[in-house]
């Protein structure tokens, strides 16, 4: 909320040139609070940066918040709390786009006007596919869901006409022109030299192209060439930096200055600065200046032949060249009159004021009927068990979430039409709805056409063919964001709303799970993602460095984990007459190790506890058993000693579940490596420990959530045995090293949803 009614824009550039104009621009149309940066990135693209501190003085806030915002990068990664602040005390904000998170964060967080300043790029290229570049076709309905406090803020005013229909509709014309552009004629011409200017020559490769064709195009001749060099050319006539008298010396003694641009959409300010001091300006045709009257002067050429012809003469000292060209070209300052435009830019803050009064007055009226926001918690595949408890988990999260902050949204959890019954969603909230979904494959053209209705007029197919999820309705796309539980997609999603990956591990990566390529698609869907969700730091790291997902883009969320209700445990302390292992049939789960850890424990350490399997498809271990492991259990089921104490559960109801292990000694968890097992949990909410095996992400839930976890190599199958069997004797110990029901809540949804939301609100 604004902290009072004052006026003030911030102006996110540090150009120095433009600032000297913008400023001076702003105070004279009647905006008297100016912020200006005091961060810039160190990079050679901004060797025009300068910091001012100048404003600071008129800015009527206080000096907390000022120093805060003065520490700012705002080019590179200015948070939501950093938005915050400037929307407490300012109106309007201009930017450029240095970084794709500062129109990605601006859109979302602040709340004024914003004015994408731009002053013209190579022909080749455009602001849109900049844009388009650096999004990957998001940024466009960035900018669209700003509506009217969006402008394209044009210094040229045809620089739209090379833009899509988005930038060119919002499109805001602000000339940019010089403090004092009244000539000086102060030049002397002593030194019978050209002035180049040529920035950057050993670092980019577009200023290095212009440099070589400048000296061959002018070999024979003198020839000084300035701009900041970040690293040394090889090239005695390279000034690089030099002093502000060094450069009004050049300025003034050199012949000739040559300008070899033939860009219609950008310009320097170098030439106007020649014509200014009354330098003679030889400059190529079909450029910038030839729209701001240079077409007929005597100084423009149409060819480097008679480029070089004029400069040869003017350097020899053809006074009638000179004096014709001098004479005539102080109509190119007449273009960049501060008097001249400054109607200009009161017209068009006229018009911003204009439209933050009627946005102000949508706003209200929207106040008073809000539209709620409806987020799709998506299972893209048939998951049960955890998997599927874990996706119920995550949609409370969110609706919880929301309403914490007071925005309360509609959470729908979709999942696929086969594979479950009603059952399965029985603790499900009735404020969550439900509904359900198919697959269904659009080829690339059939693609391109849903996502032009979809309102993404610059989307362009990169694959074949397209996966959409039929719900019967508007194919989701009456939800504003798309949750998936995992990364597991058989094929690209088409992006109709922004999409989140909610990943729990990479197990790819440490066991072989996958066949052929599949492992693409899922990698391919983690990086086209808006964001990808974890829980933990080892699958946080597995997301960087293996799926190759920007860092910004990976967000570690709290574990959420389902507890059960602890009076379904029987309240006395007699000893128990089995364990419970929690299985299935997937590799990393380490079966080999655990089944001879069982054989050794039953036969060589007399182990007197039964052994309840249960999990998806673990029947499947004894009945179709992998090919890894049928020689294995193959011999094991001559093991009278181990199958005796086996008991096959496979996957039971989860009521049924929670009575079976409210009454276990405790739980075996003997997996490899996974994103840890919330069974674990699950286990202590029942009063029940647990033996687990040692590995990064089962140590993050034990420091989470504090279940005194009982440790075990899984790669040691005999410790594993010895484990088994000293918890016989020391489970009832474990089971008061417990956490209590009240310290568990401390992980509640409760407790945890508000990080979920703060996520979700990032993408909306």
């Amino acid at each position: 909320m604004r902290a009072d009614s004052a006026f003030r824009v911030m102006w996110l550039l540090n150009h120095t040139s433009a600032r000297k104009f913008e400023v001076a621009m702003l105070k004279a149309i009647g905006v008297n609070e100016i912020y200006t940066p005091k961060v810039f990135p160190s990079d050679p693209s901004f060797r025009s940066a300068s910091v001012d501190y100048s404003e600071d003085a008129n800015l009527s806030i206080p000096q907390d918040d000022l120093a805060r915002l003065n520490s700012i990068n705002w080019y590179e990664s200015p948070t939501p709390q950093d938005w915050e602040i400037a929307n407490k005390y300012f109106d309007v904000c201009f930017f450029i786009i240095h970084n794709v998170e500062t129109i990605k964060t601006a859109s979302r967080y602040f709340r004024g006007s914003l004015l994408w300043r731009a002053y013209g790029q190579p022909r080749d290229i455009n602001y849109t596919s900049i844009l388009q570049s650096l999004s990957r076709d998001i940024g466009n309905k960035w900018i669209q869901s700003l509506g009217s406090r969006f402008y394209f803020a044009q210094a040229y005013e045809h620089l739209a006409s090379v833009e899509d229909h988005f930038l060119q509709s919002r499109s805001l014309y602000l000339p940019l022109g010089m403090m004092d552009a009244q000539p000086t004629n102060s030049w002397e011409g002593n030194d019978p030299t050209i002035l180049f200017v040529c920035p950057d020559i050993a670092c980019n490769p577009y200023y290095r192209k212009i440099y070589e064709a400048f000296t061959s195009d002018f070999s024979g001749l003198q020839y000084k060439i300035a701009g900041a060099q970040p690293l040394d050319v090889d090239d005695k006539n390279v000034l690089g930096f030099v002093t502000a008298e060094e450069h009004q010396s050049n300025m003034t003694q050199s012949r000739v200055m040559f300008y070899h641009s033939q860009e219609p959409f950008h310009i320097h300010y170098h030439p106007f600065e020649a014509v200014k001091v009354g330098m003679p300006l030889v400059f190529m045709a079909g450029g910038l200046l030839d729209r701001l009257g240079g077409v007929d002067l005597p100084g423009r050429c149409t060819s480097i032949k008679e480029a070089k012809n004029k400069v040869t003469r003017i350097l020899a000292g053809d006074s009638a060249l000179i004096d014709s060209i001098r004479r005539s070209q102080t109509v190119l300052l007449e273009a960049m009159r501060f008097e001249r435009h400054e109607p200009v830019w009161r017209s068009a803050f006229d018009r911003i004021r204009q439209d933050m009064a009627r946005l102000h007055e949508e706003h209200q009226q929207r106040k008073r009927r809000p539209k709620r926001t409806r987020i799709a918690v998506v299972v893209p595949i048939a998951y049960r068990g955890g998997s599927l408890r874990g996706a119920q988990l995550l949609a409370q999260a969110i609706e919880h979430g929301s309403q914490q902050h007071g925005e309360p949204c509609e959470v729908v959890l979709v999942h696929l039409e086969k594979g479950y019954s009603d059952s399965d969603f029985a603790d499900l909230p009735v404020s969550i709805k439900r509904r359900t979904f198919s697959w269904k494959t659009l080829q690339a053209s059939e693609a391109r056409r849903a996502m032009r209705y979809s309102g993404h007029s610059n989307w362009e197919p990169t694959a074949n063919s397209y996966l959409v999820m039929d719900d019967g309705i508007k194919h989701l796309q009456d939800c504003d964001l798309w949750v998936m539980v995992s990364d597991r997609l058989n094929g690209h999603l088409l992006p109709a709303r922004p999409v989140v990956h909610m990943v729990y591990d990479y197990l790819q990566r440490y066991a072989d799970i996958l066949s052929g390529h599949s492992d693409q698609l899922f990698l391919d869907a983690a990086r086209n993602a808006e964001q990808v969700w974890v829980t933990t730091e080892f699958t946080r790291q597995d997301a960087i460095q293996y799926a190759g997902v920007p860092p910004e883009k990976v967000i570690k969320l709290p574990m959420l984990a389902p507890t059960f209700k602890r009076q379904t445990l029987a309240q006395n302390l007699e000893r128990r007459g089995y364990f419970v292992w929690t299985t299935n049939a997937a590799p990393h789960k380490n079966h080999e190790n655990a089944f001879k850890a069982l054989e050794y424990y039953y036969t060589e350490l007399s182990g007197s506890l039964e052994c309840v399997i249960t999990g998806v498809n673990s029947k499947k271990l004894l009945s179709d058993p992998p090919k890894h492991l049928q020689e294995l259990m193959a011999r094991l089921e001559n093991c009278e000693a181990l199958m005796n104490q086996l008991s096959w559960q496979d996957d039971l109801p989860d009521r049924e579940y929670q009575r079976m292990l409210s009454n276990a000694a405790f739980l075996w968890h003997a997996g490899r490596v996974d994103n840890g097992t919330f069974s674990v949990i699950e286990a202590a909410s029942l009063g029940v420990p647990s033996l687990s095996s040692r590995y990064p992400a089962m140590e993050e839930i034990e420091s989470q959530f504090s279940l005194s976890l009982a440790w075990m190599d899984a790669n040691d199958p005999i410790g594993m045995a010895h484990a088994l069997k000293d918890m016989e004797s020391t489970y009832l110990t474990r089971k008061t090293l417990l956490p209590t029901a009240k310290q568990l809540s401390t992980n509640s949804i409760d407790q945890l949803s508000g990080a979920y939301w703060e996520a979700v609100r990032k993408c909306l």
